[in-house]
C-alpha cells in the first residue's frame, strides 16, 4: 500500500500538476528511503485523494507529478465535534488519535473544574499543535481523507457560549452523564445524515454538577452509555464507535 500523506496548498490538487511536497511530508518521503518513480497518496482535506509519482528527490525537497483523483469518501454520515475535558498525562494523545480513526471532525480541548491538567498561554498552544500533528497522523494512517481540526484550549464555561448559540434542532448538543439520561440508541434515533452533533465529555471525575447544569441550559440533552462507568478517554469513542456503525442516519 502506498504511503499517505497529508498536504495543506493554497490551491486545490490537480492531475498532471508538478509540485514540491511541503517540508513534514516531503521528510516524511525521505525517512522512507523512497525513490523516483515510486508513488505516493496525497490528500488535501477538499475530498478524496490523489496517486502521485515521486518524480526527484533532494537533501531536502521532493518533487511529484499528481495523477488520478479518486473521490473516495470514508467519512462519517454527519460531522461530530467532540467537546472534551482533558485527560491529565498522554491520554489525551490517545483520545485524539482514535477519535480521529473512528470518524470525529473536531476536537474541543476543554479546561473544566475537575482537570488535572490544565493549560494556557502559549503552553496550550503548543499542546494544541502537537494534538494537530496526531490527528493528522491518524488520518493518514487510517484512509481519511480529512483530518479533523482540534480547537484552541478554552473552559468549558466558554465553548457553551457557543455551543449555546449554534444548538439547533438539526445540530444537537449531547452531554455524556451518569443522572437523568436517556439511552444512546434512542437519542441517536433523531440524528441526520448530513447534519452536526456536538458532544460532551467530562475528564477524571466527570463533570462537576455546576458544569452539567450549565450544559442543560445551554441546550444539551442527556445521553447515557449503560450502566458502567466509563474513563474520561474512553467513553466519547464509545459515542463515535457506535454512531459509526451504523449505515445510515434517518432521512
Amino acid at each position: 500500500m502506498p504511503a499517505r500523506l497529508h498536504i495543506e496548498t493554497d490551491t486545490a490538487l490537480s492531475t498532471g500538476a508538478e509540485i514540491a511536497l511541503p517540508p513534514g511530508p516531503a521528510r516524511h518521503v525521505q525517512v522512507l528511503r523512497m525513490q523516483p518513480g515510486e508513488t505516493i497518496t496525497l490528500f488535501d482535506g477538499r475530498g478524496g485523494e490523489w496517486s502521485a509519482e515521486i518524480l526527484a528527490m533532494g537533501r531536502q525537497s521532493v518533487e511529484v507529478r499528481i495523477g488520478a483523483h479518486d473521490p473516495v469518501d470514508r467519512e462519517l454520515p454527519l460531522d461530530i465535534v467532540l467537546m472534551a475535558g482533558m485527560p491529565a498525562n498522554d491520554r489525551f494523545d490517545w483520545l485524539v488519535e482514535k477519535a480521529t480513526e473512528l470518524g470525529v471532525a473536531a476536537i474541543e480541548p476543554l479546561v473544566c473544574e475537575r482537570s488535572v491538567l490544565r493549560l494556557s498561554g502559549e503552553r496550550a498552544e503548543r499542546r494544541r499543535e502537537h494534538w494537530q500533528g496526531v490527528a493528522r497522523a491518524a488520518a493518514e494512517q487510517c484512509g481519511r481523507t480529512r483530518v479533523p481540526l482540534v480547537a484552541p484550549v478554552r473552559t468549558l464555561a466558554q465553548a457553551l457560549g457557543e455551543a449555546r448559540a449554534n444548538t439547533e434542532a438539526d445540530a444537537p448538543l449531547w452531554l455524556l452523564s451518569l443522572g437523568e439520561a436517556r439511552p444512546l440508541a434512542e437519542r441517536a434515533a433523531a440524528l441526520r445524515t448530513g447534519g452536526r452533533l456536538r458532544v460532551i465529555s467530562g475528564p477524571e471525575g466527570g463533570l462537576s454538577p455546576a458544569e452539567e447544569a450549565a450544559a442543560r441550559a445551554a441546550g444539551a440533552v442527556a445521553v447515557s452509555l449503560g450502566a458502567r462507568v466509563l474513563r474520561s478517554e474512553t467513553a466519547p469513542l464509545a459515542v463515535l464507535a457506535a454512531l459509526g456503525l451504523q449505515e445510515r442516519l434517518g432521512a
